[in-house]
C-alpha cells in the first residue's frame, strides 16, 4: 500500500458535504512523484473517506470523482448524522486545522523520474484521507461552507437590495 500526501483544498458544509482537489496535475509531490492525467481511469466509487489514512477511522464517503485540467476533483459527504467522529473532523476542517487531502493507492504503471520520484500513469485508488499535512502542495479542501456564512451573505444581499431600492 502506498500513500501520497498531497496538499489540497477541501471545504465541508454544515450538512457534511465536502469537496476538494485530491491530486494536482503538472506538479510533483514532496517525494518527486507525479501522476499523469488518465491514471485515475477506472476509479470505482464510492471511495472511503478516512482521517489521516487510518483504515479504522472512516468519517465519510467520496461519491463523485472527475479528472479536470487541474487534477482529480472529488465530492462526498461526512457521516455527521451517524458518527460523532465525523462531526469532530468536520469541526477541524471548518476551523482550518485540517485542510489537506491525501490519496492511498497501489501503483500499476510508473517510470522513474530523473532526480527522484516517479511518473505514475496507472494506479488503483482505494481511499482518500482528510489530513493536516498533505504530501502534494496542491491537494486542498475546496468546499466546506458554513450555513451561517450563507445566511449572513443572504442577509447582506437583502440589505444591499433594500438600500438600492431606497426602502
Amino acid at each position: 500500500m502506498e500513500h501520497a500526501f498531497i496538499e489540497t483544498k477541501i471545504l465541508a458544509d454544515d450538512a457534511g458535504l465536502i469537496s476538494g482537489l485530491a491530486w494536482k496535475f503538472g506538479a510533483p509531490d514532496r517525494v518527486g512523484d507525479m501522476i499523469e492525467p488518465g491514471a485515475f481511469k477506472g476509479l470505482k466509487l464510492p471511495l472511503p473517506m478516512l482521517f489521516g489514512h487510518n483504515l479504522n477511522d472512516p468519517v465519510g464517503v467520496w461519491t463523485e470523482a472527475q479528472e479536470t485540467g487541474a487534477g482529480l476533483a472529488l465530492k462526498g459527504h461526512m457521516l455527521i448524522d451517524d458518527m460523532p467522529r465525523a462531526r469532530e473532523v468536520r469541526a477541524l476542517v471548518k476551523a482550518g486545522a485540517v485542510g489537506g487531502l491525501s490519496i492511498g493507492f497501489v501503483t500499476r504503471k510508473a517510470v522513474a523520474r530523473s532526480g527522484g520520484g516517479r511518473t505514475i500513469t496507472a494506479l488503483d485508488l482505494f481511499e482518500v484521507s482528510l489530513v493536516t499535512a498533505p504530501m502534494h502542495p496542491g491537494a486542498r479542501i475546496t468546499g466546506a461552507k458554513s450555513a451561517a456564512d450563507a445566511f449572513r451573505l443572504a442577509e447582506s444581499i437583502r440589505r444591499a437590495h433594500a438600500a438600492i431600492k431606497g426602502t
